[in-house]
């Protein structure tokens, strides 16, 4: 009767062990390679069309593009950019008080079931279209109350779309706060509030920040509910109940223009350009604000 050999079982099996560890090696490799390569792919169309925006944008880029009002057939951006940022304004004001407070409520008072719905809630309207919004506004903010296109129509539209957005990361940064440190507070006598104030706040602002930051890029990039609330005008309003310009209503309503009528065209490439500039600001912004709570965070909690 024949024995095993269990030196030779060992060294096969080491060699196979040893085989499959310069697979894994090896399809690391191509992987890591496949990755970048999918990168630059993806990067190249955005860097071309940066570029393509730049080269049309910057040469005729001068301070009055910044200062004057659109006149006529050419002029500058300036009634569409204070417009831009009071519609930003308007809308973040509304959509951060609303998404944080649901957040909170989701994360920290809901009961389960109630909170279930309402991150369902928070989904589904996440994903309803930017048009649908911009109809409700137009029929219960325009028509209903008599108001006409108006700026504050616009900001309440727009922060309506926002709010989903700062809701669902809010929910999220509270619902991630470890919950050692949690029971940590309120083992130490904390009551419910001091612990939200000096302990989850802190640790959920980086995340909450990102979500609010994200919402605001998000509704830069948004026209059609402004076209059917905001209106359009190339005057800066005196009021809130005054329709208004902005960046993507110059884009949608100029591009199409020929080159050889006016500036009309050049007008839509400086608004695009502005918008991707005040877009990396508000990135780079975020990146900052939110690392300045991190480095006071870092070691708190494992």
């Amino acid at each position: 009767m024949a024995v095993a050999n269990p030196t030779l079982a060992f060294g096969e099996d080491l060699s196979y062990a040893r085989g499959r560890l310069l697979v894994r090696l090896g399809v690391d490799r191509v992987i890591g390679w496949v990755l970048l390569l999918a990168f630059v792919i993806v990067l190249f169309p955005l860097v071309d069309m940066l570029g393509w925006i730049a080269e049309r944008a910057l040469p005729t880029f001068t301070w009055a593009t910044l200062a004057d009002n659109q006149i006529g057939t050419g002029g500058g951006l300036h009634s569409m950019i204070l417009g831009t940022l009071l519609i930003l304004g308007l809308s973040t004001g509304i959509a951060t008080a609303i998404g944080v407070l649901a957040g909170l409520y989701t994360a920290e008072f809901a009961p389960r079931r109630v909170a279930e719905v309402g991150r369902l809630g928070g989904y589904l309207l996440a994903g309803v279209p930017a048009i649908v919004l911009g109809y409700f506004g137009f029929y219960l903010l325009v028509l209903y109350t008599g108001w006409n296109y108006n700026t504050l129509a616009g900001g309440i539209t727009l922060g309506i779309f926002m709010v989903p957005f700062i809701f669902r990361t809010t929910d999220l940064a509270f619902t991630n706060v470890p919950h050692d440190q949690k029971e940590a507070a309120l083992a130490m006598g904390s009551s419910r509030w001091q612990y939200l104030y000096r302990v989850a706040f802190p640790i959920a602002m980086p995340t909450m920040l990102s979500g609010v930051f994200l919402a605001m890029a998000l509704g830069l990039g948004e026209t059609a509910p402004l076209l059917l609330t905001a209106g359009w005008s190339n005057t800066v309003p005196t009021n809130l109940l005054e329709p208004t310009g902005y960046l993507t209503g110059c884009i949608w309503n100029f591009y199409d223009f020929p080159s050889t009528f006016g500036h009309y065209q050049t007008l839509a490439f400086q608004a695009a350009f502005l918008l991707i500039v005040i877009v990396v600001i508000l990135n780079v912004s975020v990146q900052v604000i939110a690392e300045h709570y991190r480095r006071k965070l870092r070691g708190l909690f494992a």
